[in-house]
């Protein structure tokens, strides 16, 4: 299947590494240009490297999520490095740690909100007037499965990805009619150094090994194991194609069954 991603241009912000880069792998081998971007220029640079060495187009900008001044900096720069504007934005944050929400600190949790949403909304404000003009865009949000079925151990991930869902949606609405397509993908338990720090702290809460600190999360999972970066990848391409056009305003689950709910 052509997935009509030839000549796109893509910015993935927190793709040194992880989920980001996986789905950057993912969309240049589809033809896409992408633009990586992360707080550590040497991670992006041999990132972009090992694109380039497969055939791909991408290039890279170093950015904080955390500083609103960089996050509006890398808005105005990846339209012009991309070299007419951003077809696909692919929003993507680290995480909070972990903890429980009774024991939240409020400072934490304002410094967290600003880095996983006020950087999402900076960034999609920024290229969205251009996708509108021109007919055709797509903006794919990482999020988690704590937004559906909240994860005990991540209270603060659960209550500030949140928040993203109904912004996601809200804007859906907004820009269906203008060719623009806007969704939220929640990875569950893909293995990646995210999900190997969790679960090294896990264990460390526990007393367990970290083997069967693993071996107790793949329990419930009914796939049986952790997914991989590319899975997860191969969804998101997928919806930033041509052939998702009719897929907006939706939460989209790759977690293996994991989650309980309908």
């Amino acid at each position: 299947m052509d997935l009509g991603l030839s000549g796109k241009r893509a910015c993935v912000m927190a793709s040194s590494r992880g989920l980001g880069l996986g789905i950057a792998q993912a969309l240049a081998a589809e033809g896409a240009s992408v633009l990586l971007s992360g707080r550590s220029e040497d991670k992006l640079a041999a990132a972009v490297e090992g694109i380039r060495a497969t055939g791909g187009t991408a290039d890279y900008i170093v950015a904080d999520l955390s500083d609103k001044a960089s996050v509006q900096t890398l808005g105005k720069l990846a339209e012009d490095t991309l070299g007419g504007g951003v077809d696909i934005l692919v929003n993507n944050t680290g995480g909070p740690p972990p903890g429980k929400m009774v024991d939240a600190d409020t400072d934490v949790l304002a410094s967290h909100f600003d880095a996983m949403v006020m950087s999402v909304v900076t960034m999609t404000q920024a290229v969205m007037p251009g996708m509108r003009a021109r007919g055709w865009g797509r903006v794919i949000t990482l999020g988690s499965s704590g937004v559906i079925q909240p994860i005990p151990t991540l209270g603060l991930s659960n209550a500030i990805r949140s928040a993203l869902v109904g912004w996601s949606k809200s804007l859906s609405t907004d820009v269906a009619a203008d060719g623009v397509t806007v969704n939220m993908l929640l990875p569950g338990r893909i293995h990646t150094e995210r999900v190997d720090e969790l679960d090294g702290a896990a264990a460390k809460r526990s007393g367990a090994s970290l083997d069967d600190t693993r071996a107790a999360s793949r329990a419930t999972i009914p796939a049986g194991r952790y997914g991989t970066v590319a899975e997860f990848a191969a969804v998101a391409t997928f919806l930033a194609s041509q052939q998702a056009s009719y897929v907006t305003g939706s939460l989209i689950r790759c977690d293996g069954g994991s989650i309980k709910s309908v």
